[in-house]
C-alpha cells in the first residue's frame, strides 16, 4: 500500500457544536464565523494552497474535517464549561452577535458578558480527539 492509499487518521479534531434552535441562515452564519477563529489562530490546522488542473490556485483550506454537532442550550454551556476547564482552543458566537454589524461591536458584545453568563449559540472547539469528544457529550451530529 502506498503512502497516498493509506487512510489519513488526525490526533485531533475541529468541531463546532451549534444550539438547535437557530434557523438555517444563523447556522450557517455561526460556522462559517467561529472555524475562521480556528483557522487564523492555529496555522497547523491549514493544509496546502489548492490548483486546478490549469494551474489556477485557490486557497488553503483546514487539513482536516470540521464535524458539526448540535445541542440544547444546556447542553453547549456544559461543553463550553469543559472547554474552559480542559484549556482547549476556542472560539464562541453569542446570541448578542447577530445584532452587532462588525467585529468592534461583536468583541464588545462578548468582553460585556461574563463567561458564565454569555447567551452561546455557538462553539468551536479544536485538540486532542478524545478530549474534544468529551467536550461535546450529549451533542449529537448536525443532521
Amino acid at each position: 500500500m502506498t503512502s497516498e492509499s493509506v487512510p489519513v487518521r488526525f490526533d485531533t479534531k475541529i468541531a463546532v457544536l451549534l444550539r438547535d434552535d437557530l434557523e438555517t441562515w444563523q447556522r450557517l452564519n455561526v460556522t462559517a464565523f467561529l472555524v475562521s477563529g480556528l483557522g487564523s489562530a492555529l496555522p497547523e490546522t491549514i493544509g496546502e494552497p489548492y490548483h486546478d488542473a490549469d494551474d489556477t490556485p485557490y486557497l488553503p483550506m483546514f487539513r482536516q474535517p470540521v464535524l458539526v454537532f448540535e445541542g440544547g442550550k444546556e447542553v453547549l454551556r456544559a461543553a463550553h464549561t469543559r472547554t474552559l476547564s480542559r484549556g482547549l482552543t476556542r472560539a464562541v458566537f453569542t446570541s448578542d452577535l447577530f445584532a452587532t454589524g462588525n467585529d468592534r461591536d461583536n468583541r464588545a458584545a462578548v468582553r460585556a458578558v461574563t463567561a458564565a453568563d454569555l447567551d452561546l449559540v455557538g462553539l468551536a472547539v479544536y485538540g486532542p480527539r478524545n478530549a474534544v469528544d468529551k467536550v461535546l457529550k450529549g451533542a449529537r451530529m448536525h443532521p
